[in-house]
């Protein structure tokens, strides 16, 4: 088996990659018999010179390998035909932009993997840069805060080294004594989590989160139940929300009222309730200054999410009375960051982190004929055809 590490050719450019140089030695010391071919590329955080360094062939030619593993999509005029690819394709929830890309897969007879699509059997997803996402979000919300107010300027997270430079520059500021609210438990909520929690900020329950008063920064981190209510009243439990979201509404009005920021960084599955509405946003008594929606789905569960932001430009303003975007310096404007490539600001981190879930849960699958069905599951098309996980992608594919 050879596996080619490719470049990343999407725009703006992605310094990310999948393995560093010293996963790429682990990866050979578990599996000799894996050959590994490196293509050059002179935008990703590892140089050429340290790959090649450790032994690994560095070439412009990958078409004798086998797999093929990128980060995001692939232009579909570089595409080889007949490999076995993994990268995030950004197709599985029917994406019109790439709508030729998975055409094209199918036409080139390419065994497409998404990294989103690999999971374990009870289908919780087993790699990805949630974290990541979660820990510069986070980060951008309290330099999205600090521009606001004119109160201390953070440089952007692209400039500094890793996560503990990041840490080390939001213990510098004093903050005055903001109420935070986090939504989500999952990679991305977590990863926002740990910068909460190194920043030394108090984490409260959100009964008193919505009683208390505090001389000092305080946040919580609340799950569905606390931010969803059943229209019938009933009090049951997540799995009923998860089956039935259609049965909920937000409940969230009540953490307006007493937040400064909100870091969105829940999952937010079809049918679920909008969390942030207009409405809230506009009421006399909303509280929220700054919004950091780190899942940034647009026109979905936060309201003044009206559009992606970017690395060069994260922040803009949403003026609630109008539903519109403004400068963020409006005397009525909310700040939103919605940047939607946050883990592209720590690339070494990232890529890192994302190499040792790729090791770990995805290239045994090769060497133990696929026994945990991870290839399986997570492939979306082989042999020209969608396979029957992914054939609800069909109407997609035929451009209906």
């Amino acid at each position: 088996m050879k596996f080619g590490i490719i470049k990343e050719r999407k725009n703006p450019p992605d310094r990310r990659v999948v393995f560093s140089p010293d996963e790429l030695v682990q990866l050979k010391e578990k599996f000799p018999q894996a050959n590994i071919k490196v293509e050059s590329s002179d935008i990703r955080v590892f140089p050429d010179e340290a790959y090649a360094k450790l032994g690994f062939e560095v070439s412009q030619d990958l078409t004798d390998c086998d797999v093929l593993i990128g980060v995001k999509e692939v232009p579909v005029e570089h595409l080889i035909p007949n490999k076995k690819y993994f990268f995030f394709s950004h197709t599985i929830k029917k994406q019109p932009h790439n709508q030729k890309l998975l055409v094209a897969c199918l036409e080139k007879n390419i065994q497409l993997i998404d990294h989103e699509t690999i999971v374990n059997a009870a289908n919780n997803r087993l790699i990805g840069f949630g974290r990541y996402a979660g820990i510069v979000g986070a980060y951008n919300a309290f330099r999205a805060f600090g521009i606001k107010y004119d109160l201390f300027n953070l440089p952007k997270a692209e400039t500094l080294a890793d996560k503990e430079a990041l840490v080390e520059r939001l213990r510098r500021p004093m903050l005055p004594p903001v109420k935070i609210v986090l939504t989500g438990h999952g990679k991305v909520g977590m990863g926002a989590k740990e910068i909460l929690d190194a920043m030394k900020i108090k984490q409260v329950t959100p009964e008193d989160f919505l009683t208390k008063t505090y001389t000092q920064p305080v946040y919580t981190q609340i799950d569905v139940l606390d931010y969803n209510r059943r229209k019938d009243g009933q009090i049951l439990n997540n799995s009923d929300f998860y089956n039935n979201p259609q049965d909920y509404v937000s409940d969230f009005e009540r953490f307006t009222k007493v937040s400064d920021i909100y870091i969105a960084g829940h999952f937010y599955g079809n049918g679920a309730p909008v969390i942030l509405t207009r409405e809230m946003l506009n009421a006399p008594d909303n509280k929220i200054k700054v919004v950091a929606d780190v899942s940034c789905d647009v026109d979905g569960p936060v309201a003044c999410t009206l559009r992606a932001s970017t690395i060069a430009d994260p922040i803009y303003g949403y003026y609630p009375r109008e539903h519109k975007e403004v400068h963020y310096d409006h005397p009525g404007a909310i700040v939103v960051m919605a940047v939607d490539n946050l883990p592209c600001e720590l690339p070494k981190d990232a890529s890192e982190g994302f190499g040792e879930m790729f090791l770990q849960h995805v290239i045994p699958a090769f060497y133990n004929d696929d026994a945990d069905g991870i290839l399986e599951r997570a492939t979306i098309c082989k042999d020209g055809k969608l396979t029957k996980r992914f054939h609800y992608l069909q109407d997609y594919v035929d451009g209906k």
